[in-house]
């Protein structure tokens, strides 16, 4: 049964440019199972999406980028989510052991691991846990589909280009008036490097987008596991405000939406040819 979650699609990079993006929380892809074990149905697990983002990254694609797209939802497993990031609310114990999960981690003790046990507005997601057999078939459809097409597609784009970006897109709840719109995490410098970083946060900017870097979201699990700036791999998380391209329910496209795909589309390509430029021009900037 879980094993009919939609895997992750590839949309291979067609541009010789050496930037690959990831869309992990925007996937629609809810079967009747998956709504039936929800307590709430299915407006409570789609209050996980960053809505539409998959579709912001229209111009991206068409520019020929390359992206790996969660389809299957948040809500059934989370690609940006570690994989010992398990709530005992959400996993039930071995029934050969009794031994349950333990809550690693904040987001975990608070409901938002790899399989999401509750919301603030909604409570508890589920009718009942879910047992270790079935985690790991949810698992194997999706989660480790997901990152072993990212890790090969880098693989392949690092060995081309000797440099790559991941770029990670996400959205976020709207922020007060004066907030940045776009926050740019790089792990303070651990999963890319800062002037990677910089350039993306002066890019935004730019465009009319005011941006941070690493405040309030440095990057989650996507920009750690994957992101190796000493060897070349650099992995940077991008959070858009929602505001900024939804109409007022958050859940459908507004009037800023091609405005924010221009932006997708230009932190893809300017950060794509940042990184191609030869060291001794990037020294010199």
């Amino acid at each position: 049964m879980d094993s009919s979650l939609a895997p992750p699609l590839f949309v291979p990079p067609r541009n010789g440019l050496p930037l690959l993006l990831s869309i992990p929380h925007s996937g629609r892809d809810y079967p009747e199972w998956l709504l039936a074990e929800a307590r709430h149905g299915r407006r409570a697990l789609a209050s996980l999406e960053d809505p539409l983002v998959d579709r912001l990254a229209w111009r991206a694609l068409a520019a020929g980028f390359g992206a790996v797209i969660a389809r299957a939802p948040r809500g059934a497993i989370d690609c940006n989510r570690s994989i010992d990031e398990l709530d005992p609310a959400a996993i039930a114990p071995d029934p050969a052991t009794g031994r349950g999960a333990s809550p690693v981690g904040p987001r975990a003790q608070h409901g938002l691991g790899i399989i999401a046990s509750r919301t603030h507005r909604h409570g508890a997601l589920w009718r009942r846990p879910l047992s270790l057999k079935r985690f790991a078939a949810r698992r194997s459809a999706t989660y480790d589909s997901y990152h072993g097409l990212i890790n090969a597609e880098l693989a392949l784009l690092a060995e081309r280009h000797g440099t790559v970006l991941l770029l990670d897109l996400h959205s976020m709840p709207p922020r007060t008036p004066g907030a940045p719109r776009v926050v740019i995490g790089n792990r303070h410098g651990s999963s890319a490097a800062d002037w990677l970083a910089a350039e993306a946060a002066a890019i935004a900017t730019r465009h009319g987008f005011p941006a941070a870097l690493n405040d309030p979201f440095a990057g989650g699990h996507i920009v750690e596991r994957h992101g190796r700036p000493q060897s070349g791999i650099h992995a940077l998380q991008v959070e858009i405000d929602r505001s900024c391209y939804l109409a007022n329910d958050l859940m459908s496209a507004g009037n800023g939406f091609d405005r924010t795909s221009q932006l997708v589309a230009a932190l893809a390509s300017g950060l794509a040819e940042a990184l191609a430029r030869p060291a001794t021009a990037i020294a010199a900037e």
